[in-house]
């Protein structure tokens, strides 16, 4: 393991930009199963069970027909973009070998092997987002070794990261710590692209707390952020799935919700690590803002793109993206990201940070 540097070095090179390098070929890096090779081409990652291929850009099978079916994981080349006549909310397809895809459960992704950290300061956690379309995480132990787990980490979603270790491929990776279960599995550090703390800047700051608010719409699945009631994002969403008559999204109280609490990496499921590929498990949601008490929140979203649509078990999805945004412009504001930990770092307005109000 190389030799750490002092914290105060490490700010110092935060000041420089660590991005997701685009290469040909890391030499001798364990690249995901076909992620060998840089590729730059629009490429979509299947992330449900599976996924059919249409004649035509339409699930009206009277009028289509199912020439195919690619299954969990693969990755799968678009030629083209269409906007087809349905379904209404989201009509987007993808034109590949054989026929068309609907995009609702497809994730675009992209390829981008990085540069690993030499070293990481002792004491400190690192954000990383996964910038391939998937990387297989193992566990280590000095009982068993080195064993891969069931789930894997996908292109958008984020972690922590504390130290570097030889991989069981003789390269370097990274450890993660794992917010939900407190435990440690590790990932090919050239997957992960570190997030220094020079990047982690807030948006507009300055403004009092009753100067920003969001307001989402159920009906419309749409979220709205106005500042100085001047409209900033306006985009759409998945809120939660209906239930026994109503939604698991809550509708507002009379002075509605505020934003409580905010995670860049949240572990959300049942936080079991040998879980499989069907099971609720999601580490590493990206940029969550939670405003109520019981867990609802905000956050990026790697496993559908089906925004316009009920979607999620209660949380308000968004596109990754978005939900970054989201994430630095409202309150509550972390005053050091380069030594946060969760459940230890202390914030401004916990518990009152920017207004929130739900609506049908």
């Amino acid at each position: 393991m190389s030799k750490y540097f002092s914290r105060r070095d490490f700010l110092k090179l935060g000041g420089l930009s660590l991005g997701g390098l685009a290469l040909p070929r890391l030499t001798g890096a364990q690249s995901a199963p076909d992620l060998i090779d840089f590729d730059d081409s629009d490429i979509v990652r299947v992330a449900t069970s599976s996924v059919s291929v249409y004649s035509t850009p339409s699930l009206d099978l009277k009028k289509s027909t199912i020439t195919g079916t690619w299954y969990k994981d693969d990755l799968v080349h678009v030629y083209e973009q269409v906007t087809a006549d349905e379904p209404k909310t989201n009509p987007i397809w993808y034109r590949v070998w054989g026929g068309y895809m609907w995009r609702a459960r497809l994730q675009p992704v992209k390829t981008l092997l990085n540069l690993p950290l030499t070293s990481i300061p002792d004491g400190m956690r690192l954000l990383a987002e996964v910038t391939v379309p998937f990387t297989q995480p193992w566990r280590f132990s000095k009982t068993y070794g080195w064993d891969s787990l069931q789930f894997r980490l996908y292109y958008e979603s984020v972690y922590w990261i504390e130290v570097i270790v030889e991989g069981p491929d003789g390269q370097p990776w990274y450890r993660i710590f794992d917010d939900l279960t407190g435990s440690y599995y590790y990932a090919n550090a050239a997957h992960l692209r570190p997030i220094l703390p020079a990047g982690l800047g807030y948006i507009s700051p300055e403004l009092p707390a009753e100067n920003k608010r969001i307001e989402v719409n159920l009906t419309t699945q749409t979220l709205t952020a106005y500042e100085n009631e001047v409209v900033l994002l306006q985009t759409n969403i998945s809120s939660g799935v209906p239930s026994a008559n109503h939604t698991t999204t809550p509708t507002s109280p009379p002075e509605g919700f505020h934003i409580q609490d905010k995670y860049p990496s949240k572990h959300m499921g049942d936080g079991n690590l040998a879980s499989g590929p069907d099971d609720y498990e999601l580490p590493g949601v990206p940029w969550t803002s939670f405003f109520t008490d019981y867990g609802h929140a905000f956050h990026g979203t790697y496993w559908h793109d089906n925004f316009g649509t009920p979607m999620s078990h209660g949380c308000v999805n968004m596109r990754t993206a978005e939900a970054k945004w989201l994430f630095f412009w409202a309150r509550p504001q972390r005053k050091d990201w380069s030594s946060y930990i969760p459940q230890s770092d202390k914030i401004d307005d916990i518990g009152y940070g920017t207004l929130v109000n739900i609506h049908y």
